[in-house]
C-alpha cells in the first residue's frame, strides 16, 4: 500500500482516539447518533484490520501470480481499499469525513482508485433519509412546507458532512437551494472541540516549535461558527453584497425568511461542478483559475475576509459562465493591521531582502526568534509558499509544486527549519491557500503572470489592469464606486 494511504488511515486514527470524535449512525429516527469514544476507536480498529488481512492476503497470492496477475490483483486490492474506506468516513460524517474530504485532493501519491473514491465524499455522501430530511426544515423553519416552498425535491442533490442541499421553489417562484444540517452532528463535534487539550498534542507533532493554545481556541471558535448557519448566512450576505454585479464571480444571495440556525435558504445556481472544468480547454481553465484566484485574494486584501474552505466542491461553474461560490460556514474576518502582516511579509520576500524578511517573520511570530538557521536559508525556506509571485513573468502552478508544498507544511524530518516555525491564530486558515487552493490551481495548470494579478489586488500598489480578466473586473470596480452612496 503506498505512502499516502497509510498516513491517511493513521491520522483518521489518531484523531478518533485523541478528538473522541462521535460517529453519525443512521438510525430510525435520528442520522447522527454519538458513539462512545471506545466505539469509535473499536470501529478504526476493524477498518484497519479487514484492511491489513486483505493486503496480507493479497500479498501471498501475487507471489505465486504472473506478472499481469500481480498487477490486476494490485488494483484491485487498491479498489477494495478505497471503497472499504470512503464508506466507513462516508456513514461517519463529522470531522473525519471533512479530512477524507481534504484528503482527496491535498494528498499526490494516493493510489488513484483512492483519490476517486475520496472524491464522490465531496458531493455523493451517503444523505439522511428524505422523510427525515424534509421534516427537520420543517421542523426549524416552524413552518408548514407547503407554506414555504410549492415544491421541494426530497432528493439532495448534494450531501457532505455536516449537512445535505436540496432543490425548491419559494411560494414566490423562486428556484433556491435549501441546506439542512444533520440532526445531532452540532451537539457531536462541540462535544468533540472540548478536548482542546488532545487537539494542541495533535498539533505539536505536526509544528514542533507550535504555540498551540491560542491557536486551537482560534479554530475552535471558526468550527463553532461553522455549524451555526445562521453566522453562515451573515458571512455569505457579505461577500454576495461585495460582489453583486460581478462579470466573473457569483456568490448566491441569501434568502433570511427560510433560514435559521440549522437551515440555509439561498439562491439556485444553475450548473455543473466545479471539477468538470478539468475536461476543458487550457484556456478555460486558465480563465477560471484566475476568477478562483481573484476571488481569494480580493476578498483578503480589499474585504478583509478569507472563505477558509478552499475546494472544489465548494465551487460551481454556471451556466452564464461565472464561478459560484457556494459555502461560507468557515470564514476568517480580520482587522486591517492583520493583513498588514501578510503585506510586510509579502514586500520583504518580493524585494528579496532575507534579513528584513527574516526580522519580519519574527515580529508576526511565524518564526522562533533562536532558530539555528541563517538569513538567506530562511528567505530560501519561506520563498516556496511566495514562488509563483516573485518574478514579474508568467508562472504555472502544478500539481508537483502544491505536493511539495504540502510535504514542507508537515515534514519536520525532511525540513529542519519546520521545528522553528509557528502558525498564530491570524494565520491558522491562511495556511488553507497553500493546502487547498494552490493544490487547486495545480490540478488546472494555471498559467499565468501572477504577480501582476496580485499588484492589482493589493491595497499598497493597486495597479491597472493586466489581463482581460482584470479589465472587466475594472469596469465592474468603476460601477461599484458610481454607484456608492
Amino acid at each position: 500500500m503506498r505512502r499516502g494511504l497509510v498516513v491517511l488511515i493513521v491520522l483518521l486514527g489518531a484523531l478518533a482516539g485523541l478528538l473522541r470524535l462521535r460517529s453519525p449512525k443512521q438510525s430510525a429516527t435520528s442520522p447522527i447518533t454519538a458513539l462512545s469514544n471506545g466505539q469509535r476507536r473499536a470501529e478504526m480498529a476493524r477498518l484497519m484490520v479487514r484492511r491489513g488481512f486483505d493486503r496480507s492476503m493479497t500479498k501471498a497470492r501475487q507471489k505465486l501470480a504472473a506478472d499481469g496477475s500481480r498487477r490486476r490483483l494490485q488494483a484491485d486490492l487498491e479498489r477494495r481499499e478505497a471503497e472499504d474506506v470512503v464508506a466507513a468516513l462516508g456513514e461517519m460524517k463529522g470531522a473525519l469525513m471533512k479530512l477524507g474530504q481534504m484528503a482527496s485532493y491535498l494528498d499526490e501519491g494516493m493510489p488513484p482508485a483512492m483519490s476517486r473514491a475520496l472524491a464522490s465524499l465531496r458531493a455523493d455522501a451517503p444523505p439522511m433519509p428524505s422523510d427525515l430530511a424534509l421534516t427537520e426544515i420543517e421542523r426549524s423553519l416552524r413552518r408548514p412546507l407547503h407554506e414555504v416552498f410549492t415544491e421541494i425535491d426530497p432528493e439532495p442533490i448534494a450531501a457532505a458532512s455536516i449537512g445535505q442541499v436540496h432543490r425548491a421553489v419559494t411560494s414566490e417562484g423562486k428556484a433556491v437551494a435549501v441546506k439542512v444540517q444533520y440532526p445531532g452532528i452540532a451537539r457531536a463535534i462541540a462535544s468533540d472541540l472540548d478536548n482542546s487539550e488532545a487537539l494542541a498534542r495533535l498539533l505539536g507533532m505536526v509544528y514542533p516549535g507550535l504555540r498551540p493554545d491560542e491557536l486551537v481556541a482560534e479554530l475552535r471558535a471558526r468550527i463553532s461558527e461553522e455549524l451555526d448557519y445562521r453566522h453562515e448566512a451573515a458571512n455569505q450576505k457579505l461577500f454576495a453584497d461585495y460582489y453583486r454585479g460581478h462579470p466573473h464571480i457569483w456568490v448566491p444571495d441569501v434568502d433570511p425568511d427560510r433560514s435559521t440556525d440549522r437551515v440555509l435558504t439561498t439562491e439556485f445556481v444553475p450548473g455543473r461542478p466545479f471539477e468538470s472544468v478539468y475536461d476543458e480547454s487550457d484556456e478555460v481553465k486558465e480563465r477560471v483559475a484566475e476568477v478562483v484566484y481573484r476571488f481569494v485574494f480580493r476578498s483578503l486584501n480589499r474585504l478583509y475576509v478569507f472563505n477558509g474552505d478552499p475546494h472544489p466542491g465548494n465551487y460551481l461553474l454556471a451556466d452564464d459562465g461565472r464561478v459560484a461560490f457556494v459555502d461560507f460556514g468557515l470564514v476568517k474576518h480580520f482587522e486591517p493591521t492583520e493583513v498588514e502582516q501578510f503585506a510586510r511579509l509579502i514586500r520583504a520576500m518580493i524585494r528579496r531582502d532575507p534579513a528584513a524578511f527574516r526580522r519580519t517573520a519574527e515580529e508576526v511570530n511565524v518564526l522562533g526568534a533562536d532558530a539555528p538557521f541563517g538569513d538567506e536559508e530562511i528567505f530560501g525556506w519561506f520563498a516556496a509558499y511566495y514562488e509563483m509571485i516573485l518574478e514579474d513573468a508568467p508562472m504555472t502552478f502544478t500539481s508537483g509544486y502544491s505536493s511539495a508544498l504540502l510535504r514542507q507544511t508537515f515534514d519536520a524530518k525532511t525540513h529542519a527549519i519546520l521545528k522553528h516555525t509557528n502558525v498564530p491564530p491570524t494565520f491558522a486558515l491562511i495556511q488553507r491557500i497553500n493546502l487547498g487552493l494552490f493544490s487547486i490551481l495545480g490540478k488546472l495548470g494555471a498559467r499565468a503572470n501572477w504577480r501582476r494579478i496580485s499588484e492589482e489586488l493589493w491595497e499598497w500598489t493597486d495597479a491597472p489592469p493586466s489581463t482581460p480578466t482584470g479589465h472587466d473586473e475594472a469596469v465592474w470596480l468603476a460601477g461599484k464606486s458610481l454607484s456608492a452612496p
